[in-house]
């Protein structure tokens, strides 16, 4: 198999939860080798969340875990120690970079600051993530994934019009956060192999809310020239048919209204009422009582198709649209699995599950999962054996709760 891209690349890992090892995941997934520091005994407090196989809490078998930290090796190590300080700074002489997402000042009271490492390894690149940035007056104030979407602005404009806003489900800002961190890491990692210098990189998970998708760019723009602040708007306000319908097998969404409409009478085949003049005003998709014509017409032909089969005459007619799809439909679908979205990865404790698989292919540097997340210490002997520490080196490090 070819070289992966970032096989030449060496990092050392000292993130937790979701953001930070979502970093290191997509380097170790595209060849770079990653060292994960875990706390000894406890590990990565993401072992502790589910979900787990069949909701049995077990450490080494955590979705969430699991999923973040394939393709790496894992040691322990208790950072208040100076005898793990002392592994910390000779790994920190055999790396390009360090990621690590502790509180701003966290590595300076453990002496492992980046001005500190960079005197170890001048061409260091350390990429430190965090809820704030790694100064300013926020700079230590605690935060949680609805915080930072609720003050990222995009907040405000989500949830039903006469409610409070509404954030979506799901660790939506820390992946984020954590891709952007990816990017900027290896952008630092580049210079300094082409300028001889490292740098730190400063990832304010906050910050990446601010100018990100998710319409906050062309909101932010907007609001420069009107100052005006997008609310949360009324549903049906882009025409019809628009919104979620249930059809024979789920559900299906379309976006077919306005300029779009004639589109949607191609997919439904052209019947001979929605032909008439009237229905190509532009009156005609403010009107209600048209829209209650058109659904009742629209309602009958999508609950008699699979979301599928519905998708596909969409398609041929240009209407933008999708299934809704499930977590068992996405996983079932043959097309995802046959370019490789997913990928079953074997677990020693876990067993065999599929996980999300790359997320971009490259024709050249190939994606693949190298080992499955390791579990606690797994690799203690291994990397620390690379350092130069005998068995019995190990065994006493161990005993004074070292790793």
């Amino acid at each position: 198999m070819p070289d992966q891209a970032l096989s030449d690349v060496k990092v050392l890992d000292l993130t937790h939860y979701v953001a930070g090892p979502y970093c290191t995941k997509l380097l170790a997934d595209f060849g770079a080798d990653v060292v994960k520091v875990e706390r000894p005994g406890v590990g990565d407090p993401a072992r502790s969340m589910g979900p787990f196989p069949q909701d049995v809490p077990n450490p080494e078998k955590s979705g969430l875990f699991l999923h973040l930290n394939t393709s790496k090796r894992g040691i322990t190590l208790d950072l208040s120690t100076r005898a793990a300080v002392k592994i910390v700074e000779e790994l920190v002489k055999k790396v390009d970079l360090v990621v690590e997402s502790f509180r701003p000042g966290t590595m300076e009271r453990f002496g492992l600051d980046y001005a500190s490492l960079k005197a170890i390894n001048q061409n260091l690149v350390m990429t430190s993530i965090s809820n704030f940035g790694q100064t300013g007056p926020y700079r230590d104030f605690r935060a949680a994934e609805i915080m930072f979407y609720g003050m990222g602005g995009e907040m405000y404009s989500t949830g039903l019009r006469d409610r409070e806003p509404l954030k979506m489900a799901a660790n939506v800002v820390l992946y984020q956060a954590g891709a952007a961190a990816a990017v900027a890491t290896m952008g630092a990692v580049y210079a300094a192999m082409g300028q001889g210098t490292g740098q730190q990189v400063d990832v304010s998970i906050m910050e990446t809310q601010v100018g990100s998708i998710d319409r906050r760019m062309s909101n932010l723009v907007a609001f420069q020239y009107t100052g005006e602040t997008i609310g949360r708007g009324p549903f049906g306000t882009a025409g019809y048919p628009n919104g979620v319908y249930e059809c024979e097998d789920g559900y299906f969404q379309v976006s077919g209204g306005r300029t779009y409409f004639p589109r949607v009478v191609r997919m439904l085949g052209e019947p001979e009422f929605l032909t008439e003049a009237r229905w190509s005003t532009p009156e005609a998709q403010r009107d209600a009582g048209m829209k209650a014509e058109f659904e009742e017409h629209f309602q009958a032909w999508i609950k008699a198709r699979p979301k599928y089969d519905a998708w596909r005459s969409a398609q041929e007619a240009r209407v933008l649209s999708g299934p809704l799809n499930n977590i068992a439909d996405l996983m079932q679908d043959p097309v995802f699995d046959q370019r490789g979205a997913f990928e079953n990865i074997s677990h020693p404790e876990a067993g065999e599950l599929k996980y999300p698989g790359r997320p971009f292919i490259m024709s050249e540097s190939p994606w693949s999962v190298s080992r499955p997340a390791p579990l606690l210490g797994q690799h203690n002997r291994e990397v620390l054996g690379s350092l130069g520490y005998s068995g019995e080196d190990i065994v006493r490090l161990k005993q004074q709760n070292v790793i």
